[in-house]
């Protein structure tokens, strides 16, 4: 039987609501945020239109090994939430929600990834010994970069990161696992 795992993150980032949402929303960030050492490559021709219904494929490597990944976007209301599924790559299960709240010191952004992990033991094994801390590393580098990369700009006022009083993180087994 396959368990679902969330991993849960925030960040208040002192810029307005739509703008994080135009940053997160536009595919070609994902390589300013993600960690140089996954190689990470968009195979989609950009610009790509983000809407309900959009397939984006990448392609990275993980501990040199490279794979294709492919997500589909399930739900986009900008400038609320948009939320990506794997619908191929490395994980059972992969849906990633991001949300947006505005706040009177910017625009809490969360994200929240439920996941599964395929071959069962093996898997989960796999889970407590790399991929969990992997997950963690690829998000505080994430963390970082968009700290770094919307903390300037005229008129704006820094962004706070991993440098503020909010951040949430955990990853752990939801209540209930998912069957096999």
């Amino acid at each position: 039987m396959a368990r679902a795992y969330r991993l849960q993150r925030a960040q208040l980032i002192r810029r307005p609501r739509p703008e994080v949402f135009e940053f997160f929303s536009a595919a070609e960030n994902l390589e300013a945020i993600t960690p140089p050492a996954l190689s990470f490559q968009i195979l989609t021709p950009l610009p790509i239109e983000l809407r309900s219904g959009t397939l984006i494929d990448y392609r990275l490597k993980l501990m040199g090994i490279p794979f294709n990944w492919q997500t589909r976007i399930d739900l986009f209301e900008p400038p609320l939430r948009f939320r990506d599924s794997q619908l191929q790559g490395p994980y059972r299960r992969w849906e990633h929600l991001h949300e947006f709240f505005e706040t009177a010191e910017g625009t809490l952004m969360i994200d929240t990834i439920d996941y599964e992990i395929p071959l069962g033991p093996l898997g989960a094994l796999a889970r407590m010994v790399f991929v969990s801390r992997q997950l963690d590393a690829i998000f505080d580098y994430r963390r970082e970069r968009v700290f770094e990369l919307l903390s300037h700009g005229p008129g704006n006022l820094p962004a706070t990161g991993s440098r503020g009083p909010i951040e949430i993180s955990s990853a752990g087994p939801l209540a209930t696992p998912v069957n096999s």
